[in-house]
Formats: structure tokens, C-alpha cells, sequence
């Protein structure tokens, strides 16, 4: 096998020492995320392996079961963006493309990664250089050429020419060739083509002789006898005393070649901002900050006569005002205007849901919009007209990586409701427990991940340690674990600095939609196990939280990790569902189940014993609406650790 992100070059002895020492200091960047690897037993981190944040750390790109499709581009730029030489190892991936073929391929399971790191080690010792080596390029990376207009970035062409609005020569720049970022491969809007009279002044511009000097509005040092275009920027030269009407005249030479500049850097600035590279983009109002205006004055923001619109005592009339140039752009919660650019996290930000693509716009540092959508895509969850009752149990808990056990709980819950199947007390019992085990998984798991993204190091991995020692547990298992778990909560919820960092935060009131742990954490809420008798007879009493805060959730989700580890004391056994035997049963049925993050819905539908018919309705469907009013006026750190909060899973939201 050869290594499909090795070096060029021939494996010299250095080289081999290189290579033997890469082989043995893997650094791995975890696709999806290192959660969903987590969610299905994988200790990444204990496998002498290094996980880091940032694709350019690593040399090793795990795949951790199918990779989504919405997600197939971003990880071919993520495989980019590492340092050769690379390698790929999948666990239970299958197809990887636009990927390169993986080095090492490998099952899910425990002993699955240990194999495939120990191939891994093999292939890149020996292969990490080739003399054939090739390049891979991602298609969201490939680039073409398009022309936009300094002065009007909102110009843009797929070929050389002028700006239809000032004249200035279109400048070529780099975008993505799929579009994203870009608006290549369309025709010139209506509103932007020149209008006849736009023509006729151009005509006149260029055949007009006769006597009086012409000048740039943009280079007043620019001087001709007739007119044409200026040598430096292609704008329409205009008679000398019109460039002073727009406060460029010879009187301020120097002043306006400065300002002509500064217009330029400007134009460029703000044509990267609001087309730039991918999800980058901003709204194309970007600041000047060597102090002048961004604009040239062509278009009338310098008022006639040479006075600006906005006079001050010192200030010369060509130069525009920090007050002008933000004229007309909303304020800030301080009073002050300032540019709001677009900045985009995911779909693999360290410290958030991994497949969760949040954009920002921020006012400086502080959000004013945001939005939030998952690039996971829940596909169909009947494949084909029919599905057999197994399949479909199979597929939704595939379908749902941090919590097949409560999907699997649900959807064997419906079909026992349209066949009328009882699985008796002690599989109702057992079925609890364990999803009650997976409650405590996950909430450790989210508690992994909100201390990384909010620097509490010790959290996360105290937390992931024993996420993973209950991942699968049997009742022994859990019980040996229980009393180091319960020590964590209690510092978890002593520790002063974890009440300075989320108290007040991400408040949501009692009036907008929530569900699970954020619905609960605001002094009301419902929980679908409130109306088990199964869950009822072992002792269960919903836990609720005031406060509404990002302070609240945690706490909340603690005291449910020590409720389950009651709870499944008092099942005495842990029992994942059987698919019941429904033959050629037909009608429909419901059922709603208390997942890790809320309540679940699924409504089936047989006939003659397959699903014909399935709806879901889920609480991350609910609680990503909120992710604007938890991150509305926050500080950027604030609003990571607010969506962070409410534990969201892509994969449960609609597509």
C-alpha cells in the first residue's frame, strides 16, 4: 500500500529516520469530531495518539463512521490544509470521495482502531516519501479569475473591461470556482448595465474637444488636454473644474492624491470582504483604518463646491469624516457605528457540535446576527418505498451517532405501539437503564467539550475519561464508576470560576421554545420519562433548574447524571431493545422517548410487517432556533460558549 499524502522524494536514510520517527508521533485531526468517536467507544486519545484542534497540526486524518454528505467538501479541505506527509484512516467510513483512497481502512470498534494505527505506523515509515508523489487539490479550492470594479466591488465580470458606473478599469482577482464566495458565471444584472444616458455622457466625454484641461476625479495630478481615461485607474477624465466641483481640484493636489489612494486600498479592502474566499465574506464595508473615507467622491458623498458633507474646523474639504463614513449604518448597542463583517465557525470548530455550520455577524467583537444550520442533512428515514422492522431500527439509530441507543429505543417503542407487541416489565426496565447509561455518556460528553471550548482543560478530560468507562458498562461497570462520577459534579459545581464564566450568560426566557436539559434549566419544562410508568415505579422526579443561563444547563445536566446512576441502580439490569417480530402486521404507531437532549417523536406506519411511512420529530429541531437570542449582543467568546450550551446534534435536524 502507498501513502496517498507522501512527500516527493526518494527514501534516503535521513528520510527514513524521518519517517520511522513521523510513524511513531502521530498527531490526528478527528472527522466528524472527536464526540462522535467518543459516542461510539473510541478512546482516540489513549490510543498513543495525538488529537489536535487545527488540521494544520496534524499529519493523520480520521474518519469516524460515514461521513455525511454535506460534509464531504469541507473534509477534502480540511485533508488540504494539512502538512505532507499525510495520511487517511477510516473506521467504518465506506466511500471518503472527493478524499483520496484511504492509506488504512479499519472496523469501528476498539480493537478495530488498534489494528489500523499499528497498519498505519507500517505505511507511513515505509512510505512517506515517493518519487511519484501527486498533488490533490479539493474542488472547493480550485480558483478561477474574475474582474470587479475597485470602487464598486458589487461590479463583477467573467471578463476585462470598465466599470459601468465610474469607468475605472475592472482588476482581476482570485475566487472559488463552485460559487461559493463568489457570483462567477452570471451575466451583468440589469441595474448595473450603463443606462443610455451613462452612454451618451461617455460619448460626449470622449469626442468633446475644444479648450480647458482635464483631470482624474481619483488622480488630480493626472492632466490632459483632451478628454480620455486616466493612465492609473481607467476612470473618465473629466474638465479640471468639475474634478474641483468634488473637492480633487489642483488647489489640493497633494491632499487628493492622498485620498485617491487611500480610496483605492479601500475599494480592494472591500471587494475581499464582500466576495471573498468561501464563507469569509463580510458585507463589504470594510473600514479604512489609514483614516480616509474609502470613497472618491465620484458618487457624491463630497458635497459640491468643495465642502464636504460633513465639515469640520481643520479637516480639508476633500477629506470625509469617520462620521460621514459610517452615515447610515446601524449603531451599535454603544452608540457607535461601526462595519459589521460575517465570520463563519464549523463545520468542525473545536468546542462545537461537529456538522453544526455557525456564522457570525459581529459588530467589532460583539454579535449582532447570527445563524446556525446543519450541513449533516437528515436524509429519508425510510430507504425505499418499504423497509423491513429491523432495517429501520438499524437505520434511524445509524442515523443518529450521539444517541443510537434512545433511537433505537424509540423506533422499537413505535412499532411495538402499530403491532401492539408487549415487550414486558423487564425489557421495559432494562431498555431505561440503558437509556439512561447513553444519558450520562453524552452529558459527560458534552461536559468534555464545553471545557475545551471554554479553556477548563481539567473538565474535559476528566470528563471524557469517564464518558468512555461508561460507554457500554454493564450495571457492575456503572457502579464501579459511580463515585468518581459524582466527584466530578461536585467540583463541577463548586468551582468559582465556572460560575464566573457561564452565570448570566445565554439567558433564554420561559416563553420561547425549548426542550430536555434547556427547556428544564429555566425554572419550567416537560420530560417525556415524567409519563413512564416504567420510569416512575424506579423512582423518577423530574429535575428542574432556575436561572435560564448557560450556568443553569450545566448544573441541570448534572444533577440528571446523578439521577440515571439512581435510576439504573434500581433497574438492576441494562438491556439494549430487541426489534420486535411484527410479520405481516399492519397499522401505525407513536411513541416519544426522553433523549439525552430532549424529547423525540416517531410516528411509523406498516403494512404487511415493513415501515412504509416514518416521521421524527427531534429536540435539536427545537433548539437550534435559539441560537440568535442566546448570541444576540454577546462578546464573541460568550456566544460560542451560549450555542456550545445548548448542545445541539446536526444530525437530529432537518435538513
Amino acid at each position: 500500500m502507498t501513502l496517498a499524502g507522501a512527500r516527493e522524494g526518494a527514501m534516503s536514510g535521513i528520510r527514513r529516520a524521518v519517517a520511522a520517527a513521523m510513524a511513531r508521533d502521530l498527531s490526528a485531526f478527528v472527522l466528524p469530531g472527536p464526540s462522535v468517536a467518543r459516542a461510539m467507544g473510541l478512546d482516540l486519545a489513549g490510543s498513543h495518539l495525538r488529537v489536535v484542534g487545527t488540521p494544520r497540526h496534524a499529519n493523520v486524518l480520521i474518519l469516524v463512521g460515514p461521513l455525511p454528505d454535506g460534509l464531504r467538501d469541507a473534509a477534502a479541505v480540511t485533508y488540504a490544509q494539512m502538512p505532507r506527509p499525510r495520511a487517511i484512516l477510516t473506521l467504518g467510513a465506506g466511500d471518503i470521495a472527493p478524499l483520496p483512497d484511504a492509506d488504512v481502512s479499519a472496523p469501528p470498534t476498539r480493537a478495530g482502531l488498534r489494528s489500523g494505527l499499528a497498519d498505519l505506523r507500517r505505511v507511513i515509515a515505509a512510505g512517506a516519501f515517493r518519487t511519484d508523489s501527486g498533488e490533490f487539490t479539493a474542488p472547493a479550492l480550485e480558483v478561477r479569475v474574475e474582474y470587479t470594479c475597485p470602487m464598486h466591488p458589487e461590479i463583477i465580470r467573467d471578463a476585462p473591461g470598465d466599470c459601468p458606473k465610474c469607468g475605472m478599469t475592472l482588476v482581476p482577482r482570485e475566487t472559488a470556482s463552485d460559487g461559493h464566495g463568489g457570483h462567477g458565471g452570471h451575466d451583468m444584472p440589469q441595474e448595473d448595465r450603463p443606462s443610455p444616458a451613462e452612454h451618451a455622457h461617455a460619448g460626449q466625454a470622449e469626442d468633446a474637444g475644444g479648450a480647458g484641461a482635464y483631470t482624474c476625479p481619483m488622480h488630480p495630478e493626472v492632466i490632459s488636454d483632451a478628454p480620455g481615461k486616466c493612465p492609473k485607474c481607467g476612470m473618465f477624465l473629466v474638465k479640471a473644474e468639475e474634478g474641483e466641483s468634488h473637492g480633487h481640484g489642483h488647489r489640493h493636489g497633494h491632499g487628493g492624491h492622498g485620498h485617491g489612494h487611500g480610496s483605492e486600498a479601500h475599494g480592494a479592502h472591500g471587494a475581499h470582504g464582500a466576495h471573498g474566499h468561501g464563507d469569509h465574506g463580510g458585507h463589504g464595508k470594510q473600514q479604512d483604518h489609514s483614516g480616509h473615507d474609502g470613497h472618491d467622491g465620484h458618487d457624491g458623498h463630497a458635497g459640491h463646491g468643495g465642502h464636504s458633507k460633513a465639515a469640520i474646523d481643520g479637516i480639508e474639504p476633500h477629506f470625509m469624516s469617520m462620521v460621514e463614513l459610517t452615515e447610515g449604518q446601524p449603531r451599535s448597542s454603544d452608540g457607535l457605528q461601526m462595519d459589521w463583517i460575517e465570520v463563519p465557525f464549523g463545520p468542525f470548530f473545536p468546542g462545537l457540535p461537529a456538522g453544526l455550520r455557525l456564522t457570525l455577524t459581529l459588530d467589532g467583537d460583539t454579535v449582532a446576527g447570527s445563524e446556525a444550520r446543519s450541513l449533516v442533512g437528515r436524509a429519508e428515514l425510510v430507504d425505499g418505498p418499504q423497509m423491513t422492522a429491523g432495517d429501520f431500527v438499524g437505520r434511524l439509530a445509524a442515523m443518529m451517532p450521539l444517541g443510537p441507543v434512545a433511537y433505537r429505543t424509540l423506533a422499537c417503542a413505535a412499532i411495538e405501539e402499530a403491532s401492539r407487541a408487549d415487550p414486558g416489565q423487564d425489557a421495559r426496565r432494562g431498555r431505561a437503564a440503558a437509556v439512561e447509561r447513553e444519558r450520562i455518556a453524552s452529558h459527560l460528553g458534552w461536559l468534555a467539550e464545553f471545557g475545551l471550548q471554554s479553556g477548563f482543560l481539567w473538565l474535559a478530560a476528566r470528563a471524557r475519561a469517564l464518558q468512555l468507562a461508561v460507554q457500554g458498562a454493564d450495571i457492575d461497570g456503572i457502579a464501579a464508576q459511580a463515585g468518581a462520577i459524582r466527584a466530578l459534579i461536585r467540583r463541577v459545581e463548586t468551582a468559582p470560576l465556572m460560575r464566573m464564566r457561564l452565570g448570566r450568560i445565554a439567558r433564554i426566557g420561559k416563553d420561547a421554545p425549548a426542550s430536555g436539559p434547556v427547556d428544564r434549566a429555566r425554572g419550567v419544562g416537560s420530560d417525556a420519562r415524567a409519563g413512564d410508568p416504567t420510569l416512575i415505579a424506579l423512582g423518577f422526579e423530574m429535575c428542574v433548574r432556575e436561572g435560564g443561563d448557560a450556568l443553569a444547563r450545566l448544573r441541570l445536566r448534572c444533577d440528571e447524571i446523578a439521577q440515571s446512576l439512581d435510576l439504573i441502580a434500581a433497574a438492576g439490569r441494562i438491556a439494549v431493545p430487541e426489534v420486535p417480530d411484527v410479520e405481516t402486521v399492519s397499522g401505525e404507531g407513536a411513541a416519544t422517548i426522553e433523549t439525552p437532549r430532549g424529547a423525540a417523536r416517531l410516528r411509523v406506519k406498516l403494512t404487511d410487517g415493513k415501515v412504509v411511512e416514518a416521521e421524527l420529530d427531534t429536540p435539536s429541531d427545537v433548539n437550534i432556533a435559539l441560537v440568535e437570542t442566546v448570541t444576540a449582543q454577546r462578546e464573541l467568546g460568550d456566544a460560542l460558549a451560549a450555542v456550545a450550551s445548548l448542545d445541539l446534534s446536526p444530525w437530529e435536524v432537518r435538513g
